[in-house]
């Protein structure tokens, strides 16, 4: 799927969408219900099957337009179906990352950006994380989602790539919106290991300390 990103349209539309990420290699599903979002993917699905996925940098307030990160990571719809209450459920699979080099004036009812994947060359073939970190990851996620009460098929993350492992627990823990922008921003998979791996145990230095788990 990643090797499709080097045929991808340098223009797509934009979902801006506050704590959501999306990694080259993951899995989002998503809910579309808002009018603006159902044009957006009926769009998407005749043309390229594309959306790109960023985050906003300011609350949403009512006629103005959110500032947005500079960075966001493309996504091909790789399932969809309707609800009998016309809402999308779709997965979009993360292709590759992006920098927005302008954002369109148009008419459609969402957002158009023109983006550059020059520096994100690497999301195609990205090279595994080193294994020696698999330990300390999996002790991190270990405390991290027993202090908050996350239950989870330990056999199967134990069992998984660590690659995959690294995207999927980056993509799934509720960070704040702007560690999962780092997170995002990390040079590579075994850089954005090494992020996941300090904001668990960051976690796990604020349960010793007797400080409450934030919920994000």
């Amino acid at each position: 799927m990643r090797a499709a990103a080097q045929s991808v349209p340098t223009r797509f539309p934009i979902f801006p969408l506050e704590g959501a990420l999306l990694l080259p290699g993951g899995n989002l599903p998503l809910n579309i219900f808002e009018p603006r979002y159902l044009a957006m993917v009926q769009d998407a699905m005749r043309t390229h099957r594309v959306i790109g996925m960023i985050q906003p940098t300011e609350p949403e307030r009512p006629g103005q337009r959110r500032g947005i990160y500079r960075v966001g990571c493309l996504g091909g719809i790789t399932s969809f179906s309707e609800t009998e209450d016309g809402r999308y459920l779709i997965t979009l699979t993360g292709l590759c990352r992006f920098d927005v080099v302008d954002e369109l004036t148009v008419a459609t009812p969402y957002r158009q950006v023109v983006a550059d994947f020059a520096r994100w060359h690497g999301d195609l073939a990205p090279p595994d994380p080193p294994d020696d970190a698999r330990p300390r990851l999996l002790a991190a996620t270990e405390a991290y989602f027993r202090r908050r009460g996350i239950e989870t098929d330990w056999a199967a993350v134990r069992a998984a790539p660590l690659a995959a492992l690294v995207t999927s627990l980056a993509m799934l823990c509720p960070f704040a919106p702007t560690e999962k922008q780092a997170l995002l921003e990390a040079a590579d998979l075994a850089s954005q290991g090494e992020l996941l791996i300090t904001l668990l145990e960051m976690d796990a230095r604020a349960a010793q300390a007797g400080a409450p788990p934030v919920r994000h």
